[in-house]
């Protein structure tokens, strides 16, 4: 069963990064969910929400990469 959080290990594998990299991804997502008022646990970032923001031409935080 998959579980309804990503996690550091899992965010290395699906974005391809380092360590230190996948930690950068989830507290940036973490503080924009913190600033619209959410609740949040350091190193977890709810799937939709990460699956949302992490897609595929689109860099950390939603920042466009140009492809």
């Amino acid at each position: 069963m998959q579980s309804d959080v990503v996690r550091v290990e899992e965010a290395m594998t699906r974005l391809d990064c380092s360590r230190r990299k996948a930690y950068e991804v989830l507290k940036c997502l973490n503080d924009e969910l913190r600033a619209k008022g959410f609740i949040t646990i350091s190193g977890r970032v709810p799937r939709s929400y990460f699956e949302k923001k992490c897609r595929i031409g689109v860099g950390a935080c939603g920042q466009d990469t140009g492809k």
